[in-house]
């Protein structure tokens, strides 16, 4: 492979903050886009949705690929990159129509108290106004062209990273106004004669053309920084240069007289309208009305910005591609196949690959890629993994000969039995260092299959999901901060059904084998997200709806399938079980605590380190976090004076917990992730050419090392922390707001506030001390 191709592949910068302003950008505009487009597809149509994610795509890809790292070597990548913020994102952008879906995707109080009132500011509207005007937008372009071209200023950007930043947003900021008055995103309602853009998209064009010619017709470097570089693959500095002046010349020129030869043919067939016309039509109120003034002389229906009467969720099932994709019946199988292959792949090394965990997959895969996976999927899809799981392929086999139709053991209708597996599971992992042993996480693969098929194919419902499966509750778990929810669309078309499809199924269709009634069903708890509701639901009212993270945890309604909160002590233990177990299990890969197990093995040298493991997890799991969950709940009852018993305040604030808990499995998984992501791609190249491939190549193990750590990943870490603490402490007000009223409430919640910023300090320090990089060659 050609040296610089390669080197291109593997420069792929990541910054994080940018990456989470585009992403969080994309999610609002498709949250405002959804709105509209269910109202009036023809005016939102899906063009719209793809030109502004493809702005956003083409603007992250500017600033965050190998272009950005390639543009401090090479003068033509850098002008690619400005003809990108230019000339390329700011027209896609536009072309969204970004304004009212941006704002209508925001929260309802942000967007009602904050952004709508800014659009009433009159000095605001004014100057954007003037701003947008053709003649302003023209010479802010060509001025923050010229200026920052100048040699000075170029070099000093380059030599700069604010200077450099401030250089990309000058030149996104000038193309944003530039090409605002020829797109003319809707509701804008220009008040200048058409024909205005024609000496308009000209005279950039000239002004494009000049300095490119300067560039390219240059006999000296005009930028020093880049003549300071040896020839690269043979291109001088010199040559580079006039290759940048090629750049800018012809595709910044069609840039220009593209739309230019599109408005003059337009013109000539008269397909444009006069501006004292198009007033006429435009500036009466459309059947959203009524409306509000946003700019001088521009109307927006005020329905577009605020919260309609009827709320209208996201639902994945009615998104485009998407929900037609997971609507089809047999998409389930498709994922689960997909995975069992994957599934049998990992065993097959893991039992005949070499016993070096970070050359074989069952060492690399499960432990550093399905993990951080498994929570970024539980995160914005939801329970995604159950849907997908392929461990229940073999027990829908095992239905068709095995005698299935016993009921689970009463006695076990609980999740105490999977509580204990959860704290084996954590014990076994450190005990028997599973990360570091490829055969036995083959063989708990292979168990977990057999479990799957002997108890499903033994007893009625999905009784392994329920109450036995330590991923399945895991998944339960963490899936209530997901956003998405298996939910009914309308409640009154539930109230009026006699059949209970959802429940019983219907042409052979099978229902929610846990028994979930829909209409009385809240959160994520006990749901596979199988979506067997939804195909057999004859009315079409169950969804895959989208709302707020953790919305459903501070409320104790009467659930089906699982009854209140505050009555299942089995629930609130295996929640506090699984959010401890986010702390521990970071905690045993970190410096200080290997060192103190290291002193107390040795204290004790004729106790199995397996005996000693097994003791500091049930005190780590269970004792001190139910001891200390029960004191915070007694003060918390006394203070607030709550009239709930002391076990039942312990069962509703420990929900609080959660969110906090995800956010430490989130930073704990991300970061192992994000320092061993190649681990996978040598670990494959490895497998493949055992089998005789060479077309992948040799596996390059340096690539299964572990990756530099850069600041911004532990910014990131302390950051979802944040997140987490913010939402486990907004959590716990709302409960106790539902619990009591006034002073009490406050002193009902400080409690837990204590005990939640205790625990976050504790993730913090983790955080900061140097972690074991297991299923690596670092560990070698």
């Amino acid at each position: 492979m050609n040296p610089v191709l390669d080197a291109a592949l593997r420069s792929w910068p990541f910054d994080p903050a940018l990456s989470a302003m585009v992403l969080a950008t994309a999610l609002v505009y498709v949250r405002g886009w959804w709105s509209y487009h269910r109202r009036d597809s023809q005016r939102w149509p899906i063009i719209r949705l793809l030109s502004f994610l493809s702005g956003l795509t083409a603007l992250h890809l500017a600033l965050a690929s190998p272009v950005e790292p390639f543009a401090s070597l090479f003068l033509s990548v850098h002008m690619v990159q400005h003809l990108v913020l230019m000339m390329l994102a700011p027209p896609l952008l536009w072309l969204g129509n970004p304004l009212l879906p941006l704002i209508r995707g925001l929260p309802a109080l942000l967007r009602t108290y904050w952004v709508i009132p800014l659009f009433q500011i009159a000095w605001l509207r004014r100057w954007g106004a003037r701003l947008t005007h053709p003649v302003s937008a023209l010479g802010i372009f060509v001025v923050a062209t010229w200026v920052w071209h100048m040699p000075e200023l170029y070099n000093l950007a380059l030599q700069s990273p604010p200077w450099h930043y401030l250089q990309h947003a000058s030149f996104l900021g000038a193309g944003l106004l530039l090409w605002y008055p020829v797109v003319r995103p809707y509701p804008m309602q220009p008040h200048w004669p058409l024909w205005l853009l024609f000496p308009y998209l000209l005279l950039a064009d000239l002004s494009n053309t000049l300095l490119s010619a300067l560039l390219s017709f240059s006999d000296r470097v005009i930028y020093a920084y880049y003549a300071q570089f040896a020839s690269i693959e043979g291109v001088s500095a010199l040559d580079d240069q006039a290759t940048a002046g090629a750049i800018m010349w012809v595709p910044g020129s069609l840039a220009f007289l593209l739309p230019l030869f599109a408005l003059a043919i337009r013109f000539l067939t008269g397909e444009l309208e006069s501006p004292r016309t198009n007033r006429k039509t435009t500036s009466r109120p459309d059947h959203y009305s009524p409306v509000v003034a946003v700019a001088p002389r521009l109307r927006v229906a005020l329905p577009l910005l605020t919260t309609p009467q009827t709320a209208t969720h996201l639902d994945l099932l009615r998104v485009p591609v998407m929900g037609r994709l997971l609507r089809w019946r047999h998409s389930r199988t498709v994922f689960q196949l997909l995975l069992l292959v994957l599934a049998i792949l990992v065993v097959t090394d893991g039992i005949l690959g070499p016993e070096i965990a970070p050359m074989n997959m069952a060492g690399v895969l499960p432990w550093i890629h399905w993990r951080a996976l498994l929570i970024l999927s539980l995160l914005i899809a939801g329970n995604f993994f159950c849907y997908a799981c392929p461990f229940m392929l073999p027990r829908n086999l095992a239905r068709r000969w095995l005698p299935v139709g016993r009921n689970w053991p009463r006695a076990l209708r609980g999740k105490w039995l999977a509580i204990g597996l959860v704290v084996v599971f954590f014990t076994a992992y450190e005990a028997f260092s599973l990360w570091d042993n490829p055969r036995l996480t083959a063989l708990i693969i292979v168990g977990y299959f057999l479990a799957a098929f002997l108890i499903d194919g033994w007893f009625r419902g999905a009784a392994f999901c329920k109450y036995v499966c330590p991923i399945g509750q895991f998944n339960f778990v963490q899936s209530l901060v997901s956003p998405l929810e298996v939910a009914v669309r309308d409640p009154a078309v539930c109230a009026t059904c006699t059949t209970k499809d959802c429940i019983r199924g219907r042409d052979r269709i099978p229902g929610c084998e846990l028994e979930l009634a829909q209409p009385r069903k809240q959160g994520n708890l006990d749901c596979t997200f199988c979506l067997d509701c939804a195909h057999a639901c004859p009315h079409g009212n169950i969804g895959l709806l989208a709302g707020a993270p953790t919305r459903g945890l501070a409320d104790d309604p009467v659930r089906s399938g699982v009854g209140r909160y505050s009555q299942r002590t089995d629930l609130a233990v295996l929640v506090l079980v699984l959010v401890c177990a986010a702390f521990t299990n970071a905690a045993g890969m970190i410096g200080p605590v290997m060192q103190w197990e290291q002193e107390l093995q040795a204290q004790a040298p004729l106790l199995p380190r397996v005996l000693l493991i097994g003791v500091l997890n049930v005190f780590a799991l269970l004792v001190f976090p139910l001891v200390g969950v029960g004191i915070v709940a007694a003060i918390s009852k006394h203070w607030g004076r709550l009239r709930e018993r002391t076990l039942a305040v312990a069962n509703r604030f420990v929900y609080a917990l959660i969110p906090l808990g995800f956010a430490m499995w989130l930073a704990h998984y991300g970061y192992h992730l994000a320092t061993s992501y190649g681990t996978a791609w040598s670990v494959t190249q490895r497998f493949a050419t055992d089998l005789g491939w060479s077309t992948l190549g040799e596996p390059i193990w340096r690539c299964g090392c572990c990756e530099p750590v850069g600041t911004w990943l532990v910014k990131t870490e302390l950051l979802i922390l944040d997140v987490g603490l913010l939402l486990s402490l907004y959590t716990a007000w709302r409960i106790a707001r539902r619990t009591t009223a006034g002073s009490r409430a406050v002193l009902a919640w400080l409690p837990w506030a204590i005990i939640l910023t205790g625990l976050f300090a504790l993730g913090v320090w983790i955080l900061l001390q140097p972690m074991q990089m297991r299923g690596t060659m670092s560990m070698m």
